[in-house]
């Protein structure tokens, strides 16, 4: 892994001091690391660490006051920030008394803000580290990113990758969510964790996934704002530029945080690339790429999707509208598949609008750029589509 450079830039001028996160095993501490070699680090993983600062977080501050000058000049890395949310006081007298630079990395700031920990108002900037996304790789094996999903380790992984996901799944589940305190109901989460890998990227419909959890509609929301809080799901809201009655404005739809997690959930081996389950896989692969764009970029887009009570749809509509994209996993694309599109630049007349597919070459049709996903993830991250 270490031969892959992540497109991520941490450049902080001097002083300034940075939040990083992203869910684990995506490789934040091998990118600090290599990245800030001279820097202090903790973690907060060493049970010795968390258990004596947790217990005295003033050691903190009185141990960093001691250091050598020399050894300051770089921020210092905290990392599992979260785990001692009372640290981050420490940090923020050793930020406006001292002058230190921090990098508090940490795979979840749920435990933070509700716990209403300093989150140093405005003194941090934000950075997130995604999985691997197509532009960090020189080769992207499709089939391989779709199974084995782009968490690094799991995307290297030759043969055990199917363990390695079931086994992150479970863990996850018990170090960021039960022993973080999160939910209180285990059973019923365990529960919604695995309904939701079968409603995954559908319209989210609260009270039918409620009674299969054995929990009422308000705290099915609260588990999919903890998916959401501790990075493993993102949301998308509907796009209403206007008001219409023909179009869905209300349910949401939420995506996992990675397509391999998302396979594993939903007992999905993809042996080759047709089919509805590839289909699906290549929607949730494109988003994915699509989002850590928009962080990466610093274009921070809206990321919303179109459809109407009649069932037309746009899986992804970028930047209030811009630009429309659909995503099919068909290999030769037919003039049924650009209906949705079309209805879209009728109503919205959008920049662009792109058809994202499996076929061998670029075209255009009616205004529609049919673009073989290769094409459309190298346009993506020169900057070429929005």
């Amino acid at each position: 892994m270490e031969h892959i450079k992540r497109i991520l830039k941490l450049k902080l001028p001097k002083g300034q001091s940075a939040f990083l996160w992203g869910p684990r095993k995506t490789g934040k501490t091998s990118y600090l690391k290599k990245n800030f070699p001279d820097s202090l680090y903790y973690d907060f993983l060493k049970t010795d660490l968390f258990l004596e600062l947790s217990k005295a977080p003033s050691l903190f501050r009185e141990r960093l006051i001691a250091k050598e000058k020399s050894s300051l000049t770089k921020p210092v890395i905290l990392d599992e920030v979260q785990k001692i949310p009372q640290i981050l006081d420490e940090v923020h007298w050793l930020i406006e008394n001292k002058g230190l630079s921090f990098i508090l990395c940490g795979s979840s700031a749920r435990k933070l803000t509700r716990g209403h920990a300093n989150l140093l108002g405005g003194r941090a900037w934000r950075y997130q580290l995604f999985p691997f996304v197509s532009a960090e790789l020189k080769n992207t094996d499709l089939l391989r990113a779709l199974n084995h999903g782009m968490l690094p380790s799991h995307y290297l992984d030759e043969k055990n990758y199917k363990k390695s996901l079931t086994a992150y799944v479970q863990d996850y589940l018990k170090e960021e969510v039960f022993n973080e305190g999160l939910v209180r109901n285990i059973p019923a989460f365990s529960r919604f964790f695995d309904a939701m890998g079968y409603s995954h990227g559908e319209l989210t419909n609260y009270s039918n996934i409620a009674r299969d959890c054995g929990v009422d509609a308000k705290t099915v929301r609260e588990y999919y704002q903890i998916l959401v809080d501790t990075l493993l799901a993102i949301r998308l809201g509907p796009f209403k530029r206007r008001q219409s009655r023909q179009v869905i404005t209300s349910a949401p739809k939420f995506y996992l945080f990675d397509v391999g997690i998302a396979g594993i959930l939903a007992k999905r081996v993809l042996e080759d690339k047709r089919g509805e389950g590839f289909g699906r896989a290549l929607e949730h692969f494109i988003l994915m790429e699509i989002n850590a764009y928009s962080s990466y970029s610093d274009s921070n887009f809206d990321i919303n999707f179109w459809r109407t009570k009649s069932g037309l749809e746009v899986d992804f509509v970028l930047g209030k509208g811009e630009v429309a994209i659909e995503v099919k996993g068909s290999s030769r694309i037919e003039g049924r598949d650009l209906k949705s599109l079309k209805a879209f630049i009728e109503e919205y007349s959008p920049r662009k609008a792109v058809l994202v597919c499996n076929e061998k070459e670029k075209r255009v049709s009616d205004k529609i750029h049919i673009m073989p996903w290769k094409d459309f993830l190298s346009e993506l991250w020169t900057g070429n589509v929005l």
